[in-house]
C-alpha cells in the first residue's frame, strides 16, 4: 500500500518537507525511497551520510501501519502532496507538508479563502471587529481558516459558524485530540461545517515547536491573512511573515499606539508588510471580490504621467495581456509590497484593472 510509504516519509528523522520531496523526486516515488541503495541516496544533493544512515536505519513503516489503522477507524481523509485532491494553494508552497490529514467536509480548494489570526488575549475591540468582519462576509461564500487557539482564532471560528460560513481549523497536533480542550465542542461543530486539518499523526502532542509549523499551513491555504490584534512578537506575526513569503495578501486592523496588542498590527502596516483594513468591504476591494466594483466602468485617463517603475510594470502586463501579481513580482524582480503599491496607483489612474484572483490586465 503506497499510503504507508507516504506516511513513512514524514516520520523519517531529520527529513524536512523540502528534503522529503527531493527524496521522492530523485527516487521516483515514496516507496522507492525505502528501497533505494545507500550509494544512490548519497548522490542526492543535500543529503549527507549521517542523514542517509538515519533513512536506512529508521523503523517507521510499522508506525505508519498503526496510523493507517487509526485513519480508517476515524474515517480521516489523507492527502499526499502529489494527489489531485491536495489543496492547490498549498501545493505551490515549497515547504508545504508532504501529507495532510483532514476530517470534515470543507472544500479545501474553495474559491475564496481568508485566514484570520491574532492574539490569544483578545480585547473587546478585537472580538467585536472580528465578529463584524466575518458576519459581513457571510454572503460571499468565504472559507474562514484559523488555528483553533484561544482568543482571535476561537472568535473567528465561532463567528463563521454563527454566520453559516465553513471554517477550517489547522491543528498543531494529531486528530486524536483537541487543544485547547475547551474548544472540543466548537471542533465538533466545525467538522460538520468545515473541518479540522493537520500534518501531524495521532499521538502527537501540541508541542511548542509545532505551532510555527502549523502557521505555514494557515498562510499557505489562503488567499489572504487578516491579523486582528497582535503584540510585537507572536504567532500572528510569524503567520503574516510566512504569508508575505508566499506572496499572499496580508491585512491588518489598526489600533491605538498605546495598546500592547495593537503594536504588531501597527508595525505590519508601518513597514508595508500589511494593508490597513477597517472592515470586510476593504478586504473585498483588495482581493477583487467586490462584485459591485467589478461592474463599475473604469474611466481611462487620456494623459497619464507614469514613473519609471510604473512604466516597467505596465510593459510587463501588456506583453502578457494579463498577469497575476505573483508573476509580475517574479518578472519585475521587485518585492510584493512595492508591486502592490504600483498596481494600486495604476488602478487609480485607470490604466489597469484588477480581475478575480489578483490578476491584472491593461485597460
Amino acid at each position: 500500500m503506497e499510503l504507508r510509504y507516504q506516511i513513512g516519509i514524514n516520520l523519517l528523522p531529520g527529513i524536512s518537507d523540502i528534503n522529503g520531496k527531493k527524496l521522492i523526486a530523485y527516487c521516483g516515488g515514496a516507496e522507492a525511497v525505502f528501497k533505494e541503495k545507500k550509494s544512490s541516496l548519497l548522490k542526492i544533493p543535500g543529503l549527507g551520510e549521517a542523514t542517509v544512515n538515519k533513512i536506512l536505519n529508521a523503523e517507521v513503516l510499522k508506525r505508519a501501519d498503526q496510523e493507517i489503522a487509526f485513519i480508517q477507524q476515524k474515517k480521516i481523509k489523507t492527502f499526499y502532496f502529489l494527489d489531485d485532491e491536495y489543496p492547490e494553494r498549498l501545493k505551490h508552497c515549497i515547504d508545504g507538508p508532504i501529507m495532510i490529514y483532514f476530517k470534515g467536509d470543507a472544500d479545501l480548494n474553495a474559491k475564496r479563502v481568508l485566514s484570520i489570526v491574532g492574539t490569544r488575549k483578545a480585547s473587546t475591540y478585537g472580538r467585536d471587529i472580528c465578529i463584524s468582519i466575518v458576519n459581513e462576509l457571510k454572503d460571499q461564500g468565504v472559507l474562514i481558516v484559523s488555528g483553533l487557539a484561544y482568543g482571535i482564532d476561537t472568535i473567528a471560528h465561532k463567528a463563521a459558524i454563527d454566520s453559516k460560513l465553513e471554517t477550517l481549523g489547522i491543528l498543531a497536533h494529531g486528530l486524536d485530540r483537541i487543544y485547547p480542550a475547551a474548544n472540543r465542542g466548537l471542533a465538533e461543530k466545525m467538522i460538520n461545517q468545515g473541518g479540522l486539518l493537520t500534518e501531524f499523526i495521532s499521538n502527537t502532542n501540541p508541542d511548542r515547536e509545532n505551532f510555527p509549523k502549523r502557521n505555514r499551513i494557515v498562510a499557505g491555504l489562503s488567499d489572504a491573512v487578516l491579523v486582528i490584534e497582535s503584540a510585537q512578537k507572536g504567532g500572528a506575526l510569524i503567520t503574516a511573515d510566512i504569508a508575505n513569503s508566499y506572496n499572499r495578501d496580508v491585512f491588518s486592523i489598526p489600533g491605538r499606539v498605546t495598546d500592547t496588542y495593537s503594536e504588531g498590527c501597527n508595525y505590519l502596516i508601518k513597514t508595508n508588510r500589511a494593508s490597513l483594513v477597517n472592515n470586510a468591504n476593504d478586504i473585498l476591494y483588495f482581493l477583487g471580490w467586490d462584485q459591485s466594483r467589478k461592474n463599475r466602468s473604469v474611466q481611462k485617463k487620456i494623459f497619464v504621467q507614469l514613473s519609471e517603475d510604473e512604466q516597467k510594470i505596465l510593459q510587463i502586463i501588456e506583453k502578457h495581456k494579463k498577469m497575476s501579481i505573483d508573476r509580475i513580482c517574479l518578472e519585475a524582480q521587485m518585492p510584493t509590497s512595492k508591486i502592490a503599491s504600483i498596481l494600486l496607483n495604476l488602478e487609480f489612474e485607470g490604466v489597469v484593472e484588477c480581475m478575480p484572483g489578483k490578476v491584472f490586465r491593461r485597460i
